[in-house]
């Protein structure tokens, strides 16, 4: 174990720690310290020992060469317990005798606990008198007072000196716990941040389709770095997902990644969320609270349906995004916070900037980096790979054989625009492995109705005419077929889109029987 990882300043925070200092100090004015492995003294503020319980250890931590002493004796004495898993009884450099017990931490010396201040009742004669020459000489100015604090200084008995020990060794054994305690929850958190990483890594996303392929690449590019990202997406393409892949892909992926849905919230209550509130700032706060700016800092805040927002906020918005500054409801003061926000939405907010429903200077530092996610309909070659995805993990919950999707089935699952997205395709596969009960292959008797419905009236599958020339007519009808759908039977986007004349293709609608009121 590393020694900067020995957390020495939480030590007296420790409840069980304080109690034996306080017993220890009340008991014989002894005060107890902890030294490194290298026996620097820790835990000390200001160089200073932890309020000397006796005049004359107070007078010599105060003096320069007095306080250098005692480092000396310190140093002298963890060395020789570095090898030694037994307590130390020794002498300081001015007289005092000191107890002092090694900590080890699984199995490595880390450092010692030890009291001083005390001289033994069966040399305390001879110790008086070492003490207070050296205060003597040290000290010549207060030579009237020495020998009543030298004379007031704790004798411990065996007795005494064995309880001592005790109790100190007790401080040990809380150490020595709360550090494996310590250890055990930083390697907890590893672990989980490490599957975080391994879950949410861009190597486990589903998809090998040329959109997805590019959107891999971008997002490698970008993680790194703290832009300000937009993610733009249809409701279901995983737009939460590809935060989580940023976040856990890039530096901060040690610190929190904090998701808030901007449009679950009316204006006041989406401040008090982000920015927290002070209390009796508003009817009901009735303690402070930490906003989500303050929590995720250091990490990610991922702002989903950041387009439901009012002009008020994005105001404060845009302030906290350009300088990291903002203000807690019910506060004048200024806080700060090191956070990298990933925005998302399912709305045009390009379009809503020209209709004047989104600030245009929000609009800009948002959209520092843009992610369009592709919807399914326009990557139909992740279906099947997506669809395999969904009946694995489908069978890995329910703790069942892998199911798999008979050929008709197949046919209407690839041939449906999926509207609802990732999010809907892993709805439906769900449900048909509950309805197929315990049937190893699914049949499309369990498709839902409105999407083997739907496929029907858009023409359903490419079928195979026996012909060339069939075949293409089929895959010509079903591109017309879908392309109305997709363009709202707009045919001049259409025509643009298949590379054809608008004549051409008003032609070819009316030949496949597609007609319908439209521009």
């Amino acid at each position: 174990m590393a020694e900067q990882h020995v957390r020495w300043d939480e030590f007296d925070k420790i409840h069980v720690i304080r109690k034996l200092r306080e017993i220890v100090g009340r008991w014989w004015k002894i005060q107890l310290n902890f030294t490194d492995q290298k026996g620097l003294l820790r835990g000390v503020p200001e160089g200073k020992f932890f309020n000397p319980l006796n005049h004359v250890c107070k007078a010599i931590t105060e003096n320069g060469k007095g306080f250098d002493g005692c480092r000396g004796t310190a140093r002298t004495t963890t060395a020789a317990l570095t090898n030694s898993k037994g307590v130390k009884i020794s002498a300081c450099h001015a007289g005092f005798s000191t107890v002092s017990v090694p900590i080890r931490v699984n199995g490595q010396f880390v450092g010692t606990v030890f009291g001083d201040g005390f001289v033994l009742e069966e040399t305390a004669a001879q110790q008086r008198i070492a003490i207070k020459q050296y205060m003597e000489r040290t000290f010549p100015e207060q030579k009237n007072e020495i020998t009543t604090w030298v004379n007031e200084l704790p004798a411990l008995s065996a007795k005494d000196l064995d309880y001592l020990t005790e109790l100190v060794n007790l401080v040990v054994d809380e150490i020595v716990m709360t550090h494996k305690t310590i250890n055990d929850q930083e390697d907890t958190v590893k672990d989980l941040r490490s599957q975080l990483t391994n879950r949410y890594g861009f190597h486990n996303m589903i998809g090998k389709s040329a959109p997805m392929q590019n959107l891999y690449r971008l997002l490698e590019r970008v993680a790194a770095s703290d832009a300000t990202i937009l993610v733009q997406g249809e409701n279901g393409t995983g737009k939460e997902l590809i935060a989580k892949a940023i976040h856990y892909s890039s530096n901060r992926k040690k610190n929190r990644l904090i998701p808030v849905n901007c449009g679950a919230f009316n204006d006041n209550l989406l401040e008090s969320e982000l920015f927290g509130h002070m209390k009796g700032s508003f009817t009901g706060a009735m303690k402070d609270k930490k906003g989500l700016f303050e929590e995720a800092d250091g990490g990610t805040l991922f702002m989903d349906e950041l387009g439901e927002t009012s002009m008020a906020m994005q105001v404060k918005l845009l302030r906290v995004l350009q300088d990291g500054t903002y203000t807690p409801v019910g506060s004048s003061q200024v806080r700060k916070s090191n956070v990298r926000v990933i925005a998302a939405t399912n709305r045009d907010l390009a379009k809503m900037v020209k209709d004047g429903t989104f600030r245009e200077d929000l609009f800009y530092r948002l959209n520092v980096i843009n992610v369009t996610v592709p919807p399914l309909r326009e990557r139909r070659d992740d279906i099947k790979l997506l669809t395999d995805h969904f009946l694995a993990a489908y069978a890995k919950h329910s703790n069942k054989p892998v199911k798999t999707i008979g050929t008709e089935c197949m046919e209407v699952v690839m041939n449906y625009d999926w509207p609802g997205n990732v999010r809907e395709l892993e709805n439906e596969v769900e449900r048909l492995c509950v309805l197929a009960g315990d049937d190893k292959e699914i049949s499309s008797e369990y498709i839902s109705p409105r999407i083997s419905n739907l496929v029907k009236s858009n023409g359903g599958s490419i079928k195979f005419a026996g012909s060339l020339k069939g075949t293409m007519e089929e895959v010509e009808k079903q591109m017309i077929s879908e392309g109305l759908v997709k363009h709202r039977y707009n045919r001049s986007r259409l025509a643009k889109e298949l590379g054809m004349s608008r004549a051409s293709l008003i032609s070819k609608i009316s030949k496949y029987g597609l007609d319908k009121t439209g521009s």
